[in-house]
């Protein structure tokens, strides 16, 4: 970088005729700025000004230098340049990845506001219901739902995450009503399957706090919340569900909440990012965007 900066004295030595107008254009001593000179001449193995009695001019090798290296200046100005300004303005390449039922519901509809808001920014949205590396695959941000592992990655919480348990009243007239957990052992529980295998242990809560855990099982299972979804609104059996997921069906009535006095652990929606220094403008407007449009009081609980 030292040889760019010199090169660059050189041309604007070139330019402004003297070595102490150069030296005050860029706020150098006129001493350093000879140095400087005498450096790049050196290193060169070449004289590349020669001096008369009003101005200096460039040698022949100094004339082919600056036709071939100004060129080079002026791009590594504008790359440098345009780092800076991507430090500080919201611009560049967003590469997001998230759930896909939850963001195929409710950070797809929000992207077009946020992106008028931005125009200098390219976004990359992948949906994915598999926990996805995010320094290996190159994503700046990942919108996870539930329980976060432990990790080198920098979270925060956009919302909160209420589950709770539920079934379709034609289900509930067939089959009856559990009244405890345990009477689930003897339900059609639909199972979500997920990288963490067969969600078939489900925990829950007593008058006392204390945990009330039950496994359950039943003749569906699937790694989509989709289908577990329509399964459950069709009277196949019993579901946990995330409150973000259901909620329609439970304001209308095609579902309704069983055991509400054995709640169910409230775990979150996060934001994670890779621990980085310095995070870039982009991600921080992105993830403040959608903390500012979930809130405290999100949608689906309103």
């Amino acid at each position: 970088m030292d040889r760019i900066g010199d090169l660059a004295l050189f041309l604007r030595v070139l330019d402004l005729g003297s070595i102490s107008a150069a030296a005050r254009s860029l706020d150098l001593s006129v001493a350093v700025a000879s140095q400087r000179l005498k450096r790049l001449e050196r290193e060169l193995g070449v004289r590349l000004l020669h001096r008369t009695t009003r101005r200096l001019h460039a040698t022949p090798e100094g004339m082919q230098l600056a036709e071939q290296g100004r060129a080079l200046v002026e791009d590594l100005e504008s790359l440098t340049g345009g780092l800076r300004r991507s430090a500080t303005e919201v611009s560049g390449s967003l590469r997001v990845t998230m759930s896909a039922a939850f963001g195929g519901q409710y950070i797809s509809p929000l992207l077009p506001e946020f992106l008028a808001m931005h125009p200098r920014v390219k976004l990359s949205v992948n949906l994915d219901d598999q926990v996805v590396d995010l320094v290996g695959s190159g994503f700046d941000l990942g919108i996870r739902v539930g329980a976060l592992g432990d990790s080198a990655l920098v979270a925060r919480q956009l919302a909160t995450n209420r589950r709770v348990l539920c079934a379709s009243p034609a289900y509930l007239q067939r089959h009856g009503t559990p009244s405890t957990p345990a009477d689930l052992a003897v339900h059609d529980c639909l199972l979500l399957v997920g990288s963490q295998g067969r969600q078939d242990v489900w925990r829950f809560s007593d008058r006392k706090g204390r945990e009330v855990v039950q496994r359950v099982q039943g003749r569906f299972e699937s790694n989509q919340g989709v289908m577990l979804r329509d399964a459950v609104v069709a009277g196949l059996g019993i579901a946990m569900h995330s409150v973000w997921h259901v909620h329609e069906q439970l304001r209308s009535g095609q579902l309704q909440v069983l055991l509400p006095e054995f709640p169910i652990a409230t775990t979150g929606i996060h934001a994670v990012m890779p621990q980085r220094r310095l995070v870039p403008p982009r991600v921080r407007a992105f993830v403040d965007f959608l903390a500012e449009r979930f809130g405290e009081h999100p949608p689906w609980e309103r």
